[in-house]
């Protein structure tokens, strides 16, 4: 055997040695990983909200009469106590002025009943006067006292009725056009409704919940309507206007019905929220989105690393010696696209969040170059 056909053998034998090797090589997979972190996850209710002013008030005439002036501007913002209408006042002044002069004419009585009473009682002592003439006195002195209690009441009764003749606004808030001309008989019998006053500075939030929302917000702890100075946060809500654009101020629930609506399944839940440019409108209808729980510290992976099957959810974990684990969890609320483990991870473990669909428990893995999510958070940052 020549020299160039041993190494021709060798070579040949060295080749195919290097080729079983190869094939012998465990078979890795490409994946993208992620570390397992905590975060404060919020969970949203999302419902149809309709806004209310906090006060609407009427304004009526409280005396009957023609109405003489407006004293406002309409559609414009009016202050308590400020005269808005005036109401013809000669004949409610004419019984002020009666009632003042029955009130002096019973003063007048009194006082002279008082002196009679003080006249004769040194004479009944003297028993220059008999008892007959003492009593007499004594009860046209209580007589005449009660008149004049009399003539003060009807006095107070007529001044107020004056007073009723000039219609003041009971709230402060933006009033609207007057319901009545110039000049027109108002009043009880008659037309009463002068206006009306919506404060919506403040305005008031109504919307429902069904009975599972309220169910689960009692095994979180959460008390719709009652303020927990023990939690770090409080249920509040934002509303969406016509838009579709956030309105800025965020309003808190600061009601709910103590009972469900047998007929819908749901309660009436209320939240207030401040509008100091009148943005919403009452009688506008919105979206309501309200903060339901936040969990804290809450083991938080993303949805799309979670499998579902009929068994349950499962996630491919990363092993200390770089193979995929096959481990079933126990998941809670998703919001977005994320996901809480209830149990079954453990924070710092690495889970795979894409590329599974090529795993078998036990096979190696190796990671992607970029993480999806590391890609994200870059391109939010831009």
């Amino acid at each position: 055997m020549s020299r160039k056909y041993m190494l021709a053998v060798v070579a040949l034998a060295a080749v195919l040695s290097g080729g079983c090797k190869k094939e012998k090589e465990p078979e890795k997979v490409v994946v993208q990983m992620e570390k397992v972190g905590t975060d404060n996850l919020e969970i949203y209710g999302e419902y149809v909200g309709r806004i209310r002013a906090r006060r609407f008030v009427e304004v009526r005439a409280r005396v009957e009469g023609y109405l003489e002036k407006m004293l406002f501007e309409e559609g414009k913002k009016v202050h308590q106590n400020q005269p808005l209408f005036m109401i013809n006042r000669a004949q409610y002044k004419a019984r002020a002025d009666k009632a003042d002069a029955q009130l002096k004419k019973d003063l007048a009585q009194e006082a002279k009943a008082a002196r009679d009473v003080e006249r004769l009682r040194p004479l009944y002592e003297q028993k220059a006067a008999s008892q007959l003439d003492l009593d007499n006195a004594v009860a046209a002195y209580e007589s005449a006292k009660a008149s004049v209690a009399m003539s003060r009441a009807d006095l107070a009764q007529a001044n107020l009725e004056l007073g009723y003749t000039t219609v003041k606004s009971p709230v402060s808030g933006y009033i609207s056009e007057r319901y009545v001309d110039i000049g027109t008989l108002v009043g009880p019998g008659a037309k009463s409704l002068l206006a009306t006053i919506v404060d919506s500075d403040t305005v008031l939030v109504d919307f429902s919940l069904t009975a599972q929302d309220y169910l689960r917000s009692l095994q979180r702890n959460v008390k719709l309507g009652e303020k927990d100075m023990s939690r770090s946060w409080q249920p509040n809500i934002t509303v969406t206007l016509a838009d579709n654009s956030i309105y800025p101020i965020r309003g808190l629930v600061d009601f709910a019905e103590p009972q469900v609506d047998p007929k819908t399944g749901t309660f009436g839940v209320r939240a207030e929220l401040a509008n100091p440019e009148r943005k919403l409108l009452p009688g506008q209808f919105t979206k309501v989105k309200l903060l339901l729980d936040v969990r804290e510290n809450a083991i938080v992976i993303p949805s799309k690393a979670v499998v579902m099957e009929k068994g349950g959810a499962y996630v491919y974990v990363v092993r200390r010696d770089s193979t995929a684990e096959k481990r079933f969890i126990e998941t809670g609320p998703e919001v977005d696209n994320s996901i809480v483990v209830e149990r079954g991870l453990g924070v710092g473990e690495t889970i795979i969040t894409e590329g599974y669909n090529k795993l078998t428990p036990g096979v190696l893995v190796i990671p992607a170059a970029v993480p999806v999510r590391e890609e994200q958070e870059k391109e939010d940052k831009l």
